[in-house]
């Protein structure tokens, strides 16, 4: 029996410009990291250029971009982190109550 051949996942990486610190400056993102970076400065209440210059200032190493899908990793994790608890909490109250 042959083997379906996997087509592989492409992931466009896009340049984008910003303005940090009052100088523009460009990073590559995917497009889900992108809107996931808008959705997290929106729920902020923070202009985008504030949470990147923010990541930019807090950044250890590496270029702008990795701290960037990494700062988005952290924020998603964490949000994911907070539903489990609160469902578990619901869960506690629904069997105790």
């Amino acid at each position: 029996m042959a083997l379906a051949k996997e087509s592989p996942v492409k992931s466009l990486v896009i340049k984008r410009s910003i303005v940090i610190g009052g100088h523009k400056t460009s990073v590559s993102l995917e497009e889900a990291f992108w809107q996931e970076l808008k959705r997290i400065a929106g729920h902020q209440r923070a202009t985008l250029s504030s949470v990147v210059a923010s990541i930019d200032l807090q950044r250890q190493q590496g270029n702008l971009s990795s701290a960037i899908r990494l700062f988005v990793l952290e924020q998603t994790r964490a949000r994911a982190m907070e539903a489990m608890a609160q469902r578990q909490d619901s869960g506690t109250e629904a069997a105790t109550g």
